[in-house]
């Protein structure tokens, strides 16, 4: 690497000029066709799948990631009954719709994903993907039933901004009523506790929703290890609310993100089989 100054003259390192230069852009994609859209979205799913396997998300047949159809909202991309998360491929996904018919593919849904994330996208037009798994702390987390305190920088992305559900809390949810039920207690916000039963993270991408319940699970963790060793200092509501607006709008869950993209997709191509 080569570096030249001359008194006066521009800074210069391998012949490039050390002047303000033009960023590129690393957010989302423009507006594409329906086709693009469907694609990526299911490409996105298979990897947060991947993902959660990764990071330890699969437990038995428990957990699922959901995310509507571009074309048809009222149908949602799923991974199919007993699949491992961590060797989930574009082509395993199945479509399901609010009827829970399973209309391309033919393998079964997970009854209990069909019941609450039905429910979930039909109560929130908002809500473009839902995540939920059996994680050790989420479910630890969530037998206490109560809301996370914002102890760190993290866990005010979920200032104010996430739920504790009771309804048919350590039931298995096996009718549409029971979801709807749980759906009713979370109209708003990223994130809802079902108490006695684990996490669930929603958002308008699935980049986002499966960011915020990685990051929920280590909020949970992180509140966990501080409680077992004294109580917490709890950052004031104005500056919880502030770091809440700057960090944890839905862009910045689709970028943050992005690191557990480019890493799955580098180790773990045949995802898009």
């Amino acid at each position: 690497m080569a570096i030249t100054e001359h008194a006066g003259a521009t800074k210069i390192i391998d012949g490039i000029p050390l002047t303000p230069k033009e960023l590129i852009d690393i957010g989302p994609q423009p507006k594409r066709t329906i086709e693009e859209e469907r694609t990526e979205r299911k490409q996105k799913l298979a990897g947060a799948l991947r993902v959660f396997g990764r990071l330890g998300f699969g437990e038995g047949v428990a957990g699922h990631i959901t995310v509507r159809d571009p074309e048809f909202p009222d149908h949602f991309w799923v991974n199919p009954f007993a699949r491992s998360f961590r060797l989930m491929r574009v082509s395993d996904l199945i479509l399901v719709n609010h009827d829970g018919d399973v209309v391309y593919g033919n393998a079964p849904v997970n009854r209990a994903a069909f019941c609450i994330h039905a429910a979930i996208h039909s109560a929130r037009p908002d809500v473009i993907s839902a995540a939920h798994a059996h994680t050790v702390y989420g479910k630890a987390w969530a037998s206490l039933g109560r809301k996370l305190d914002p102890i760190t920088q993290d866990s005010c992305y979920f200032y104010d901004d996430h739920v504790v559900i009771a309804e048919q809390g350590g039931a298995v949810v096996m009718e549409p009523a029971a979801g709807e039920e749980i759906a009713a207690k979370f109209p708003k916000g990223k994130a809802a506790i079902h108490q006695n039963h684990g996490l669930f993270a929603v958002g308008a991408t699935v980049d986002a929703a499966a960011y915020w319940f990685l990051s929920m699970e280590r909020t949970c963790m992180a509140q966990i290890m501080a409680e077992t060793v004294g109580t917490p200092k709890l950052i004031p509501h104005d500056m919880a609310t502030y770091t809440r607006e700057l960090t944890a709008h839905p862009l910045a869950g689709w970028l943050n993100f992005q690191p557990l993209w480019q890493e799955i997709c580098r180790t773990d191509p045949d995802l898009f089989d």
